[in-house]
C-alpha cells in the first residue's frame, strides 16, 4: 500500500455483500448495494442488492432469470424482490444472523465484527491486489498503524486513539432513493 484510499465507498458493498457468500467475478453482480430504503422504510437487518439488466437483450434477461433463481430467490437470506422498473432489479436479504457485526457496521466498527465476519470479508477479496490490502488493514487496523502513520504523517497514537481506519457508513448513501433512481433515468 503506497497511498491512503480517500474517496467515499459503498460501505454495505465491501462490507456487507461478502456476508451473502455469492462468489466475486460472478456474471451478474449489484451495481449498487444498500442497508435502508427511503430512510425508513425496511430498517434493521436487511441488506439490499440493486441489479441493472439490459432489457433489451434477450440472452441477457435469460441469463439474469437462471442467475436470479440460482444465486438470489433461492438463497437462504432471500427475503423480497421489487421490480423497480424494466431495468432495475431490488433483492432484499435478511441479515439477522450477522446482527452484532450490523450493530459494528453501523458504528464504522469493523475492527470488531466477529472473527467469523472478518474471515468471510477477506475471504470474498482474497489476498491479492491493492483492495485486499485496504481491506485488511480495516479489519486488522493494528497491523498497520504505523503504515498509516506515515502515509498521513501523523503520530501512530493518534491511530490508536481512533482506532479504526475506514470511516463510518455515510447513512444517505447506504439509503436506496426510489426517487432518485427513477429522475437519473430520465435525465
Amino acid at each position: 500500500m503506497k497511498q491512503i484510499y480517500k474517496e467515499y465507498f459503498q460501505k454495505s458493498k465491501v462490507f456487507l455483500y461478502p456476508l451473502l457468500g455469492i462468489k466475486k467475478g460472478i456474471r451478474f453482480v449489484p451495481i449498487q448495494t444498500y442497508t435502508s430504503w427511503d430512510s425508513v422504510h425496511l430498517m434493521g437487518d436487511n441488506f439490499l442488492c440493486l441489479y441493472s439488466i439490459d432489457h433489451q437483450c434477450n440472452t441477457t434477461n435469460k441469463q439474469f432469470e437462471v442467475f436470479k433463481e440460482l444465486h438470489l430467490i433461492s438463497h437462504p437470506k432471500y427475503k423480497e424482490y421489487h421490480k423497480i422498473n424494466k431495468e432495475l432489479h431490488l433483492f432484499i436479504f435478511d441479515l439477522s444472523d450477522f446482527k452484532k457485526d450490523l450493530e459494528k457496521f453501523k458504528h464504522g466498527q469493523y475492527s470488531q465484527f466477529s472473527e467469523i465476519t472478518k474471515i468471510k470479508i477477506l475471504n470474498f477479496f482474497g489476498k491479492i491486489g491493492t483492495i485486499s490490502e485496504y481491506i485488511e488493514s480495516y479489519l486488522y487496523p493494528e497491523h498497520y498503524y504505523d503504515l498509516y502513520s506515515e502515509l498521513l504523517n501523523i503520530p501512530a497514537e493518534e491511530l490508536e486513539e481512533v482506532g479504526e481506519l475506514c470511516d463510518k457508513p455515510n447513512i444517505e448513501k447506504e439509503d436506496f432513493q426510489k426517487e432518485m433512481v427513477e429522475i437519473k433515468l430520465f435525465k
